[in-house]
């Protein structure tokens, strides 16, 4: 494409989103359903073992999210990594990387409202599923549609009672642990975690079984390089959260795990569902499997709320691209893109569809496709950096403000550790068609590309490097 036809391009939106919001929007997208609920299965394979999963998985999105916080810190913008491999790869990778990231969170919301509808289920087990699927949809919808504040504040909240009702096992947990707490004044001690077979009474093997699932929990975590184009001094507020990351998995995920199988016996807790509700109901907590219920439908509607503010983003900055109608480039008087929010909404009705016709299946199926379609995303994030950083002269990489650790070995590294996890899944029968389905996604999105003569009409677009929340168009 010609230099001269280059067109820097400034997005419209509103950066309204404070320092508190991306904060929580980073810890809320690290905390998902999967701790609450699918830890259980995690441990039944792999034991006490399941923490170095949770450990090796987390330092590879770490890596993932600081390649993407490189460029991110410089070009804050609502499409992230797919405006960033548009601009530093080719267009076709923007274009994949995109549609792609749409396709995850379309997906994904598909089994967030399949989970409200099951839990709600529990409360009102007359109530068809597909009721409160849609209900949780049309609320979600709502709030995104207000303004990126109204979204800011439920993610917000919806994370903090994640954080809290963590806090709180950990600390009673270890109440129990060391201090007898709930166990009539017997401290309960750490031996479960070794006296069951060991800490890896499944070997390494059964550590292995389990990344993917892992690596399903942490789905979400990159939701914060889609809120640089609205974030109110994201150098700072990005930067900070992102640092943060490992830290909050290690605390969130790994010694939540730790109380849980020091508490009960490891091989006890794949049968009797959420090891959150069996502490609790140890240490006495009336109602803890209706407090648990409720603490994952708002996980779930934490998940359902960004994905539809990120689909929304991703197809307005793929609009400004060239690669979606260019109506979807249209934001209402909030700057809200509610076009690409209505467009995505409407897809996201075929998960409550599938709740009326599959409510059985659905969920299996769905987080399935979603894992492996992120996955794809985080590597081309690693690509991207890698190519940013090799675009910049010695005395540019100098000066990066917030640099990838160990680049490029540790891209090499996690890239490598992503395609062993793809290739081990396609010898399990429950997760290979979460492969084949990303993989024909994938190849329908190139012939598209193709097809409709993007890789010769396109029009070289440049995004606008940030000056300043002073000297930002959106803010005026």
């Amino acid at each position: 494409m010609s230099e001269e036809k280059t067109q820097v391009v400034h997005e419209d939106l509103n950066r309204g989103l404070q320092e508190r919001h991306i904060q929580l929007i980073a810890l809320g997208g690290a905390i998902g359903v999967g701790l609450f609920l699918g830890s259980a299965s995690a441990i039944e394979k792999a034991g006490p073992g399941v923490v170095a999963a949770y450990i090796i998985a987390g330092i590879a999105v770490f890596f993932v999210m600081r390649a993407m916080g490189e460029i991110t810190v410089e070009y804050p913008i609502s499409g992230s990594f797919s405006a960033h491999a548009y601009q530093f790869l080719n267009p076709l990778a923007g274009y994949i990387s995109g549609w792609n990231y749409w396709y995850v969170w379309v997906v994904t919301c598909m089994a967030e409202i399949t989970a409200v509808g099951v839990y709600v289920h529990l409360w009102l087990p007359d109530l068809p599923q597909w009721i409160s699927c849609l209900c949780a949809l049309a609320l979600m919808t709502c709030a995104n549609l207000i303004s990126v504040k109204a979204y800011g504040e439920f993610e917000f909240w919806f994370a903090l009672i994640k954080i809290i009702t963590i806090i709180f096992l950990i600390l009673t947990g270890c109440g129990m642990i060391f201090f007898g707490l709930g166990n009539d004044g017997v401290a309960v001690g750490i031996s479960n975690l070794v006296s069951h077979g060991g800490f890896f009474p499944h070997g390494f093997g059964g550590v292995f079984d389990t990344l993917l699932m892992v690596l399903f929990a942490y789905v979400g975590i990159e939701v914060i390089g889609v809120t640089a184009g609205e974030a109110r001094n994201p150098e700072k507020t990005l930067s900070a959260a992102i640092d943060k990351v490992l830290y909050r998995i290690l605390l969130f995920y790994v010694l939540a795990l730790l109380v849980i199988m020091s508490i009960y016996p490891w091989d006890q807790l794949g049968h009797q569902g959420s090891p959150f509700v069996m502490v609790f109901e140890k240490l006495g907590i009336s109602g803890a499997a209706n407090i648990i219920n409720f603490v994952v439908i708002t996980a779930a509607l934490s998940s359902c709320n960004s994905g539809i503010y990120s689909t929304g983003r991703m197809l307005y900055n793929l609009s400004l691209q060239g690669t979606a109608p260019k109506a979807f480039s249209v934001v209402n008087s909030n700057k809200v893109p509610y076009r690409c929010i209505g467009i995505s909404v409407f897809f996201m009705l075929i998960g409550v569809a599938f709740n009326y016709f599959l409510p059985a299946s659905v969920f299996e199926i769905v987080t399935a496709v979603s894992a492996f379609a992120c996955m794809v995303t985080w590597m081309m994030i690693l690509f991207c950096q890698m190519s940013y950083r090799k675009g910049l002269s010695e005395e540019e990489r100098a000066h990066i403000k917030y640099k990838m650790p160990f680049s490029p070995f540790s891209n090499y590294l996690t890239f490598a550790f992503f395609v062993i996890v793809i290739v081990s899944a396609c010898f399990n029968g429950n997760t290979f068609v979460g492969v084949i389905a990303t993989a024909v996604w994938i190849a329908a999105l190139i012939i598209v590309y193709y097809a409709l003569g993007f890789n010769k009409k396109l029009q070289r677009v440049e995004f606008a490097r940030y000056q300043g929340d002073d000297a930002d168009p959106s803010n005026h």
